[in-house]
């Protein structure tokens, strides 16, 4: 019988089947839309590199980091078969070089090889910064040194400063008057300065270079009286164009055995030092990193390639997921060195 509850009931199941049949209808489409994407992830990392390579360089050619940019990307173009191209982007302390490579499609076709100043200091640092540490994906730390302060030499002998003791008494004795270098504002170089200044009370005067090389050759030439350099002052030192008075790290450095660290020197606590490393774009394919990350281990294998990279620094290799920690743990430090030093920049 045909009555009115019956036909009720008759279209509440319609509306119920209509109901089912369309989320039916959407869950497959999602289904196939996840299964898509999927396929395409999986394409784009099996048939990756499909093209040449690029590697963002944010610093000038010749620099340090240049350097062990161009015997990564050299053993790389032979591993994945296709060239790793390197692309100087230098200026604004990295800054340039490293917004470029942050706002890259996340695709493996875009790398940046770069020091810790550009990814855990720079963002805090500069307000014009235009990404953060977030926006890269860490691939592998490479190398790891401390800065060795070092002195003009003939300054030095002139002035009786042959110890950290002595270079802080002298300071403390005409503030203002001895100029140090770096590679430019908010370097780590300059960060380091300016706790070796606080620890010590003292009050010294930053001029900035545009990397590393100048600010050396500027000690060397009796422009500036002293600065924190990097490992490439080795050969300076070795030669007597520099004077090494300790290191930053917290123990002292194998190749320089006479020189004390900081902290043995009576600046304690005090460790400091930076890496170079190799980043990509966030979101770039997790099979992609770590292809990235294992064929770059791979370098050690060649002799000549690991002896120029050690004469950077400590080759170390940190995969992806300590290389993260390791960004995480630095922005916190740095962040308390900033605040307390005061330091900001436009």
């Amino acid at each position: 019988m045909n009555t009115p509850q019956s036909a009720s009931r008759r279209r509440t199941l319609s509306r119920a089947i209509r109901a089912t049949s369309s989320a039916l209808a959407l869950l497959c489409c999602a289904t196939s839309g996840a299964a898509l994407a999927q396929a395409q992830n999986q394409h784009q990392t099996t048939s990756w590199p499909g093209k040449p390579v690029r590697m963002i360089v944010p610093f000038p050619a010749g620099s340090i980091t240049d350097t062990v940019a161009r015997i990564v990307s050299d053993h790389l173009s032979k591993s994945l078969g296709q060239p790793v191209i390197v692309e100087n982007k230098a200026g604004a302390n990295g800054l340039i070089g490293a917004g470029e490579a942050a706002r890259a499609a996340p695709d493996g076709y875009t790398l940046m090889v770069t020091n810790s100043s550009s990814v855990v200091i720079n963002p805090q640092l500069y307000k014009k910064s235009s990404y953060k540490a977030a926006d890269f994906a860490p691939v592998t730390l490479i190398i790891e040194a401390p800065f060795i302060l070092v002195t003009n030499p003939e300054w030095s002998q002139k002035y009786g400063v042959g110890s950290v003791g002595d270079l802080v008494r002298y300071a403390g004795q005409h503030p203002g008057k001895v100029n140090y270098g770096s590679a430019g504002p908010g370097n780590i170089a300059h960060l380091g300065f300016a706790m070796l200044n606080n620890r010590t009370k003292i009050r010294t005067t930053h001029v900035p270079y545009k990397s590393a090389a100048q600010a050396q050759m500027a000690v060397i030439s009796g422009e500036l009286q002293t600065a924190l350099d990097t490992w490439n002052a080795l050969p300076q030192i070795k030669a007597g164009k520099l004077t090494p008075l300790a290191v930053t790290s917290s123990r002292r450095m194998s190749q320089l055995p006479d020189v004390p660290s900081l902290e043995e020197a009576g600046v304690a606590p005090f460790h400091v030092t930076f890496w170079l490393g190799m980043l990509a774009p966030a979101g770039t394919p997790p099979q992609i990193v770590q292809k990235l990350h294992s064929l770059t281990q791979a370098v050690l294998e060649d002799p000549k390639a690991k002896a120029i990279l050690a004469q950077q620094g400590e080759v170390v290799m940190v995969d992806p997921a300590n290389f993260a920690k390791r960004i995480q743990k630095e922005e916190q430090e740095w962040r308390g060195v900033i605040e307390r030093e005061g330091i900001t920049l436009d």
